[in-house]
């Protein structure tokens, strides 16, 4: 087990994930440089250190017994040299012609000296000295010690004999030879000797040396490299680990191996068994002798031993082995080029799945309740948020899913204590459940789960429908075919929050055997308290959304009012997620003429709504004053700024409220429309040929800033032609700019032919998004020219005999109209007028009469003063006329003109 295990850990540290746990403190020494690398190598603490200080140091120890070798050995055979040298060099120059002549000169130095010295330099040795018998020197490389006393043995010399000796001579250590010169007699006459210093004995040596320590150097370079290769060998093979770090490496992975709680089995190419620790010895029950043996051989069960032979890559595989559940994770050992072979671990699972199982349950639960947590409410609509319950449930809790409602909840109300409920959603694994279907109206006995939940505010668990006999009363034919479908269980549970209890939820169960339980109930109570919340919540936004809405449709005209100017139609299509402010109306003015109003409150809610029905009921009273468009929005521009500062929290500056507004004012006598807006988008006219224009209208700024003035412009339209009035929810979304949306309506009002109600319907089948966001207004209306034979107008003279002459006009007008039973009335009433004027007022003086829905009569004068009614003393000779006209007419008024001012009466046809 040792010897696999070492083998195989050996094999393991070239894997990564094997050492990864060791790694991180040693991450350094893996990759550091070269340089560190040899450092470390060198350091002497590694193996390749220590073999690299030992290959040292026997290079040193060979080099030191080379040099001393090479020394004693060159010393040895230079001084047998120089003794050879030396003798021979004596000897010759002892024998030389001429030499035991020279003794016996007067003067011997001066023949032996030169040639002494010629002879000495030709020969290379240090000296050549010629002594006599007396040991004198005749000659010296030195003159001084010339005649000076020879140092050296002459006693065996002067007997005829040659000596060579190592002297400390008078120019050093060194070696000499000393030879006799004999006469022919035999007799010594003198001496020779010559001699090498020591200083030149060693010559050789000091050649030779460099080249040995030359060869020292490269064989210790060979060594470091070789120490190198070996230590990043080493380090790439361990991983940067030294051996104390690959012991404790080895003891830490042989601890860990034998101690988890997993099996772990190495398996080699050819299906051996290489290792196995104790926990898998334990798990599979293997024999003693099992590590080397081939899996197949080991006893397994059939389908584990094919797993474990066959090296395939498996992930939680389980097989049972014995009592046991095993999941078995395997993996192949030469994916990064490892040795063939797997490893693989063993993990009980028996307690795993049943721990598992219930953790799964629980798992499924908390993934409902979170998914019902998103998925209920996503809308304030009491249905769609009861729908969306029923689904969240099916068939993850329950197979079918009931939701009753009372009918007040489903109209934004609280519902009344033992109020019916209604089925207002439901969803199944199945359409044909016999069941109540949705939009019943159900009435629960007593005796029922559903009743006693509306009673009690608990919820109820039925295990056996078939066995329950409060559940079988409410409806003995349909209760029977619900058991016979296969519905076997039941869970009802209130909707309620607080105290208030707006409905049951009842869950059934068919497809599982198994009946519904406490953790069933619990679970259905937290999922219908999380359903509660949001239904609630959509019932009160519905009667908010109830309220405003009443608010805003009693704000807007019911009806529009009968007149001849104008064929209108029209849309009004609150938004969908609140209320808005869009408003519209049409009001008919003195002299047959129209005005149409359009506008827009900034934001939703109630006090949009509410702020639309004020500036609606100023725009009434300020279109009974007959102002011109400008005017009427400079008007209303101190209203809304009034509305801000009423608005205004105390805290704050910012206005809150914010307006726009189109008012047109259409005069069918000469088909005219004058036209002002106040940040509205423009007007859109329709020609009676089909095209479309977008007139130019000053915009003016918003309702409610102030201090910048508002522009009329006026527009001569075609009868027949068909002006366009809309707010900025038809043209402008978040998804479309309003460019684009102008460009889109354009395209949809083109085209002749086309009614009023016809072009409403074409703009919004073209403009209209899916679910709109803010409201939208759209009035398109037709205009019609009063004919010429309607119109009748006299310029009056100012002098009070022109008043008959006006009589006799009018009447004769009548006449032709076929209104000669008016003509007393209108006499009179033109007669008091044109009076007044004449008296009054200032020239020129014209009068108009109309024959529209009303006979109206006009009176112009060039004063701005305008009359008012009284009520005359009996002693007052005038002060009547007005009065007079004022019973004798419907309405009767006075409006203002760049030229002064009109009075002007209508009288209704007979």
């Amino acid at each position: 087990m040792v010897g696999l295990l070492g083998r195989t850990r050996a094999q393991s540290t070239r894997r990564p994930s094997t050492t990864h746990h060791h790694r991180g403190s040693h991450e350094g020494k893996h990759r550091q440089g070269p340089s560190n690398g040899l450092r470390s190598a060198l350091g002497g603490r590694s193996v390749a250190g220590q073999v690299f200080v030992l290959q040292v140091v026997i290079v040193l120890l060979l080099v030191v017994a080379a040099v001393v070798a090479l020394v004693l050995q060159v010393r040895h055979d230079s001084t047998q040299e120089a003794r050879n040298r030396s003798l021979a060099v004596a000897q010759t120059f002892a024998n030389a012609p001429g030499t035991r002549a020279a003794l016996s000169a007067p003067h011997p130095t001066a023949l032996l000296q030169p040639s002494a010295e010629a002879a000495r330099k030709a020969s290379k040795v240090d000296f050549i000295v010629v002594l006599n018998t007396d040991a004198i020197r005749y000659t010296h490389p030195k003159p001084d010690r010339i005649g000076k006393k020879f140092v050296g043995t002459v006693a065996p010399v002067l007997a005829g004999h040659s000596i060579t000796e190592q002297i400390n001579g008078t120019i050093g250590q060194l070696v000499q030879a000393t030879v006799p010169i004999k006469a022919p007699d035999g007799t010594v006459v003198g001496m020779v000797s010559a001699g090498i210093t020591t200083a030149n004995v060693g010559g050789a040596a000091d050649r030779q040396l460099p080249l040995l320590l030359s060869a020292a150097a490269v064989a210790l370079a060979l060594a470091t490299a070789s120490t190198a290769l070996v230590s990043r060998r080493l380090l790439r093979q361990t991983h940067g680990l030294g051996p104390y770090e690959m012991t404790r490496m080895y003891e830490h992975h042989d601890a860990v191996l034998h101690s988890v709680r997993e099996g772990v089995i190495i398996v080699g190419g050819e299906g051996q068994l290489l290792l196995a620790n104790d926990e898998a010895n334990r798990l599979l029950d293997l024999p003693v002798d099992a590590e080397g043996r081939p899996v197949q051989e080991l006893g397994l069960d059939p389908g584990t031993a094919d797993l474990l032979a066959s090296g395939r890559v498996a992930t939680d595989e389980v097989h049972l082995v014995g009592d046991q559940l095993l999941a078995i994770n395997q993996r192949p050992t030469d994916l990064r080029g490892g040795p063939a072979g797997s490893v693989a671990t063993l993990r009980d699972s028996t307690e795993l799945r049943a721990l598992s199982g219930r953790a799964e349950i629980a798992r499924e639960r908390l993934k409902l309740l979170y998914d019902a947590g998103v998925g209920i409410g996503t809308s304030l609509d009491v249905t769609r948020t009861a729908e969306e319950l029923a689904e969240v449930a099916v068939p993850r809790f329950a197979d079918f899913v009931t939701v009753d409602l009372a009918d007040a909840v489903l109209n934004g109300q609280e519902p009344a204590a033992g109020a019916g409920l209604r089925r207002t959603a439901s969803s199944g694994i199945r359409k044909d459940a016999p069941l109540y279907p949705v939009g019943e109206h159900i009435g629960f006995v007593p005796s029922t789960p559903q009743a006693h939940s509306l009673r009690t505010g608990e919820a109820v668990v039925e295990p056996d429908l078939g066995g329950a006999p409060g559940w079988l009363a409410q409806d003995l034919q349909r209760t029977a075919q619900v058991v016979d479908y296969g519905i076997h269980s039941l869970i009802t549970v209130p909707l309620r929050v607080g105290p208030l209890v707006m409905g049951v939820v009842n869950f059934w169960r068919s497809e599982k055997p198994e009946p519904f339980d406490v953790e069933d109930l619990a679970l259905a109570e937290e999922l219908v308290a999380r359903a509660a919340v949001s239904i609630d919540n959509a019932r009160r936004y519905t009667r908010e959304h109830t309220m405003a809405v009443t608010l805003q449709r009693s704000l807007l005209p019911r009806n529009l009012p009968e007149q001849s100017a104008l064929d209108l139609a029209y849309r009004y299509l609150p938004a969908q997620a609140g209320v808005g402010g869009d408003w519209f109306d049409v009001l008919p003015l003195p002299g047959a003429r129209v005005a149409v109003v359009v506008g827009d409150v900034v934001g939703h809610g109630l006090l949009a709504a509410a702020t639309m029905g004020r500036l609606r009921t100023a725009v009434h009273n300020f279109s009974a004053l007959d102002l011109p468009p400008d005017e009427l929005l400079g008007l209303l521009d101190e209203l809304v700024g009034r509305i801000d500062q009423d608005e205004l929290p105390e805290s704050s500056r910012a206005a809150v409220t914010g307006a726009t507004c189109l008012y047109a004012v259409y005069d069918p006598t000469t088909r005219r429309c004058s036209v002002a807006r106040a940040g509205h988008p423009p007007p859109a006219v329709i020609h009676p040929d089909g095209s479309v224009e977008f007139p130019e209208v000053p915009a003016g700024p918003p309702l409610g800033l102030g201090g910048l003035p508002f522009e009329t412009a006026e527009l001569d339209l075609a009868e027949g032609s068909r002006l366009v009035l809309y707010t900025d929810g038809l043209v402008e979304d978040r998804e479309r700019d309003i460019d684009v949306g102008l460009e889109l309506l354009r395209t949809a009002l083109a085209g002749a032919d086309r009614s009023p109600e016809d072009t409403c319907q074409a703009v919004l089948d073209a403009l209209l998004p899916a679910r709109p966001s803010d409201d939208i207004a759209l009035i398109v209306a037709r205009t019609h020219a009063l004919d010429a034979d309607r119109i009748a107008s006299w310029e009056v003279p100012s002098e009070p005999s022109a008043v008959g002459e006006v009589r006799a006009s009018v009447s004769r007008q009548l006449t032709q109209w076929g209104l000669d039973e008016m003509a007393f009335t209108t006499e009179l009433i033109l007669s008091e007028l044109v009076t007044n004027a004449i008296r009054y007022g200032n020239g020129p003086i014209g009068v108009r009469v109309l024959l529209d829905r009303t006979l109206i009569c006009e009176v112009f004068d060039a004063s701005s003063t305008s009359p008012h009614l009284r009520y005359a003393a009996t002693t007052d000779e005038g002060g009547r006329g007005l009065f007079l006209v004022a019973q004798l007419t419907d309405r009767w008024g006075t409006r203002y003109t760049p030229e002064g001012k009109i009075i002007w009466a209508e009288q209704p046809l007979p």
